[in-house]
């Protein structure tokens, strides 16, 4: 294990293949059973049974939905245009994915005498006697979250069709609308902490210090930012660019099998991604009781909070109805937007001032 590559030991190699598996097996199984938990949870919230037929429960519902449509027939229009139809559902779903990268996960653990941070883009430095992460990971997190927007409005040209045509141009003014406001509202947490890094974001919130009430700017902007990652991955109330009862299917109207079931899993997996990142940066990520003395609790704690913050998604999804265009529009750029800048100057002026921003 003292191997050295590329002036790295062997063992970080090692650990970041493990890490990447561990990572990508978890967001993959939270995906497949993310669509049952929605079923299961809007059914009882509208008092029906949801799925019940396949396996104990309903439990391999989620493995007889993605045989079927492995086996469907794939359909290429015609008239599309076929290299842009078939790329679109990659792009839309490995930003989902790659975004993962830069969330930490966990606490450090020690494996065989090495100390490993369960974070993928991340390595512990025994010379400088902490954990080195990406220092700029809220701004990767931020490019991988635009990229997916791209493969919907992909989708939507390529097909050549008018429904999905409509719902890739909402798509695209849907993303411009929100992604400034979700930008500016988690700058509120870099004043506060001064830096980008993810792991330096969740040290600031150790002891229960989370942003989420460590003082009234940063409750706000939690708020506005979750608000606005739902309308960036076009989660109910904000789907605009699939509205059934309008477009068909909006962008994914002329997809069949696996390729629309990728911008299905596309849809879960920014969910996961969104989940992780709000929880990271406003509910202390892996942050909780004894995690600094029992570092494999912190993992558990990390994946309850996702959890729950993609309940409360679900609940959203069964309870609240969509809006109009010109609603989104007007939330957007005459609300969320004026807000997020507000929250900015008061952050900076209560920072100026001296005062505290932790209750105690």
């Amino acid at each position: 294990m003292d191997n050295v590559i590329l002036g790295l030991p062997l063992y970080y190699y090692i650990a970041m293949v493990a890490k990447v598996l561990v990572a990508f097996v978890f967001v993959l199984l939270t995906v497949a059973y993310a669509t049952y938990a929605e079923r299961k949870i809007i059914g009882h919230m509208q008092v029906r049974i949801g799925p019940n037929r396949v396996g104990p429960m309903g439990l391999l519902q989620p493995i007889a939905d993605g045989l079927k449509l492995f086996f469907k027939e794939e359909i290429i229009p015609a008239e599309s245009s076929k290299f842009a139809f078939l790329v679109a559902p990659l792009v839309a779903l490995v930003p989902a994915f790659l975004t993962f990268a830069a969330v930490p996960f966990g606490s450090t653990i020690e494996v065989m005498g090495y100390k490993v941070p369960l974070q993928i883009a991340a390595y512990y430095d025994t010379d400088m006697g902490k954990v080195v992460d990406l220092n700029v990971g809220v701004l990767y997190v931020l490019a991988m979250a635009s990229l997916g927007v791209y493969g919907i409005v992909l989708a939507g040209w390529a097909s050549n069709s008018k429904y999905s045509l409509l719902g890739g141009l909402r798509a695209s003014a849907q993303m411009v609308s929100y992604e400034l406001a979700a930008g500016l509202a988690i700058i509120p947490v870099f004043m506060l902490v001064g830096s980008l890094s993810l792991q330096e974001i969740v040290k600031a919130q150790e002891g229960f210090r989370w942003f989420i009430w460590s003082s009234p700017m940063t409750f706000v902007a939690g708020l506005l930012f979750y608000v606005c990652a739902l309308a960036e991955i076009n989660r109910t109330p904000f789907d605009m660019p699939e509205a059934e009862t309008e477009l068909v299917s909006g962008f994914c109207t002329e997809y069949s099998s696996m390729k629309y079931a990728m911008f299905f899993m596309a849809e879960y997996a920014n969910m996961v991604t969104v989940c992780a990142i709000t929880a990271t940066m406003f509910l202390g990520g892996w942050d909780g009781p004894f995690s600094r003395t029992m570092p494999l609790l912190s993992p558990l704690y990390f994946i309850a909070k996702v959890y729950f913050l993609m309940f409360v998604t679900m609940w959203i999804r069964a309870t609240v109805p969509r809006y109009r265009y010109d609603q989104l529009m007007t939330l957007g750029w005459k609300v969320l937007l004026p807000t997020s800048l507000a929250l900015i100057v008061l952050t900076g002026i209560a920072g100026f001032m001296g005062f505290n921003t932790f209750f105690g």
